[in-house]
C-alpha cells in the first residue's frame, strides 16, 4: 500500500486573475499583471509516495533562491509584477525529505508535471535518480524564447539529463493515453494538457485514488466550476482536461491535489474525495 506525503516548499501569491482568468486575448494577459486583487498566500506543494518499489517524488517545489537578487529576470514582467514568493532554505524539499528519513539514494522516480520554476526549483536535491519529464515540456522550456515563456532553463542543474515519458493507448478511465511507473501498474502518469501544452499529473491508484495535478488548476472549487487560469495558452484543451479528471472523480473515489490548494493537506490527510455536482461542466 503506497503513502503519500505533502511536503509544502514555500508558499506563493499571485494575482487573482492568474488563478481565473479574465477577459481574452490582450486583456487576459493584462488582467494576469494587472489585476488588483492578490490571491492569499498559496502553498507550493511537491508529493511524495512511498512505495514499495522505491520512493516517487512528484514536482520538486521551489528554491531559496527566488530571494537572490536577479535570480528571476528583472526584465520579465510576470516576475516583476505578477508573483511573489516565500521560501527558507529549511523549506527545500531536500531537508524536508531528510527530515523524513529519505535519502536522495531511495528516490526511485522523479516526475515533473512541468516545469514551471515554483515545480523544477528542487531539482538540484535528487543527483543520481530518474527525474521523468513530458519530451514536449522540455523542448517548450529550453528552446528559444523559454525565458520570454517564463521559464528558468538556466537555473536547472548543469548535471540534468532528462528521461522522457512515454505514453502508451493504454486508457486510464477517460484518458486515453498513460504510462505506468511502478510495475505493479499503481502509479500511473497520465497527459493532462492545458496549465502548458504537455503538462502531465501523476495518480496513485488504490482506495481511494490520489491524483496528484500540478496546475491542472489553482484549487478544487475552480476545477468543479470549470474555470481555467489565466496562464493556459488555450483555454478548450485546460477544460477538456479539467472535464477528464471530474469524470474520472465520478468513476472512482478520487482526492484531487493540485500543487497550491490550501485545502490540499487536509484532503490527503482525511482522504476527503472530490464531490461532483449534478449537472458539472
Amino acid at each position: 500500500m503506497s503513502v503519500v506525503r505533502a511536503i509544502r516548499t514555500g508558499v506563493v501569491q499571485v494575482r487573482r486573475a492568474q488563478m481565473e482568468s479574465r477577459g481574452a486575448g490582450l486583456a487576459r494577459i493584462a488582467h494576469m499583471l494587472l489585476d488588483e486583487e492578490w490571491s492569499e498566500w498559496l502553498p507550493i506543494y511537491a508529493w511524495v509516495i512511498e512505495h514499495e518499489e522505491g520512493v516517487i517524488v512528484v514536482d520538486t517545489g521551489e528554491t531559496a533562491r527566488v530571494h537572490e537578487p536577479g535570480y528571476h529576470p528583472r526584465w520579465h514582467p510576470f516576475y516583476r509584477r505578477a508573483t511573489h514568493f516565500s521560501v527558507h532554505p529549511e523549506e527545500e524539499i531536500g531537508p524536508q525529505l531528510r527530515g523524513l528519513g529519505i535519502a536522495a539514494r531511495d528516490v526511485r522516480h522523479v516526475v515533473l508535471t512541468h516545469l514551471h520554476t515554483d515545480h523544477a526549483g528542487g531539482l538540484r536535491h535528487f543527483v543520481g535518480g530518474k527525474i521523468w519529464v513530458s519530451r514536449g515540456e522540455y523542448k517548450r522550456a529550453s528552446g528559444f524564447g523559454a525565458k520570454v515563456e517564463g521559464y528558468l532553463p538556466h537555473r536547472w542543474p548543469k548535471w540534468w539529463t532528462p528521461e522522457f515519458l512515454r505514453f502508451d493507448a493504454r486508457p486510464f478511465g477517460p484518458f486515453a493515453q498513460s504510462m505506468p511507473l511502478t510495475s505493479s501498474g499503481d502509479v500511473v502518469v497520465i497527459p493532462t494538457p492545458g496549465h502548458t501544452p504537455d503538462h502531465v499529473s501523476v495518480v496513485v491508484r488504490g482506495s481511494p485514488s490520489y491524483f496528484l495535478a500540478g496546475d491542472t488548476s489553482y484549487n478544487q472549487k475552480l476545477l468543479l466550476a470549470g474555470k481555467v487560469d489565466g496562464v493556459s495558452p488555450k483555454e478548450e484543451i485546460s477544460r477538456q482536461t479539467m472535464r477528464k479528471i471530474v469524470a474520472l472523480g465520478k468513476e472512482r473515489p478520487l482526492v484531487y491535489l493540485p500543487s497550491h490548494d490550501p485545502e490540499g493537506a487536509e484532503r490527503l490527510r482525511n482522504g476527503e474525495t472530490m464531490q461532483v455536482p449534478t449537472g458539472n461542466l
